[in-house]
């Protein structure tokens, strides 16, 4: 574990996971064991969405790819790099054609095994603050690498209607449940706001898009995306790729109270 402070803030990392975010005692994070979801942050990459109705197969120029829901980014562990007082920083390696152990099968999925036909470093940095929590991400790849990114951190709620805020909507928590499995779509923006007890506005650089998400009334997934995976079929998923360059591609997204 992880513990960043400044001032009246402190945030835990477990494993590159955000698993808290205090401030003057009040945390935002959405917490493990809680009802909703196992998780209280991860990254959506290289893919954003399900795969299951196209045999867990994204058309990429090169060779066989082989995806679960999101992707296989999850299914690798976070390499401690450096930590300070008030910074984290870490990598996850991958190399072209390593097979890899889908953690979804049996139970949730029928792919067994997951691969990916390029090379690429991904690395997650933390900075803290007394006034905002800074996440960033940095994708080392291979020169045309098809891509998509998406941050898929989770927020406690206290309140019994909390709402989120997108430029000139206002969308509640009830439109968020009706969406369902889907998510709800916020696209072409670059900051929400989540009003609940306390203000939490969530701001981002790279990304474009946000889907909102949950099941239960005690937590919500507010979630920076490149592409919405929605507005194409499973079969189409390839339409919403990015592409690298011979440069380091940036994003970042900053939780500000």
């Amino acid at each position: 574990m992880v513990n960043l402070s400044s001032g009246k803030a402190i945030a835990k990392i477990e494993d590159g996971e955000l698993v808290s975010y205090l401030l003057k005692g009040h945390e935002f994070i959405h917490q493990k064991g809680s009802p909703g979801w196992r998780n209280s942050d991860t990254e959506m990459f290289p893919v954003i969405g399900p795969t299951a109705d196209a045999g867990f197969r994204v058309h990429v120029p090169r060779g066989n790819a082989i995806q679960d829901q999101h992707g296989l980014l999850r299914e690798l562990d976070y390499e401690l790099l450096s930590s300070t007082d008030t910074t984290a920083q870490y990598k996850k390696s991958y190399k072209a054609g390593t097979v890899i152990k889908n953690s979804k099968y049996p139970d949730k999925s029928t792919a067994q095994l997951l691969i990916w036909p390029f090379s690429f470093e991904f690395y997650k940095g933390f900075e803290l603050t007394d006034k905002d929590l800074e996440i960033s991400f940095r994708i080392s790849g291979e020169k045309d690498m098809p891509f998509m990114l998406g941050y898929h951190p989770a927020f406690k709620l206290y309140s019994e209607n909390p709402m989120v805020i997108a430029e000139d909507q206002t969308i509640t928590l009830g439109s968020v449940l009706k969406a369902g499995s889907r998510a709800l779509e916020v696209s072409n923006c670059q900051s929400v706001t989540l009003r609940d007890d306390k203000e939490l506005t969530i701001k981002t650089e790279g990304f474009g898009h946000f889907m909102l998400w949950t099941e239960v009334s005690n937590m919500i997934c507010i979630e920076p995306i490149t592409f919405y995976p929605y507005a194409v079929e499973q079969v189409e998923l390839h339409k919403g790729f990015d592409y690298l360059s011979d440069k380091d591609r940036h994003f970042k997204v900053t939780l500000i109270p």
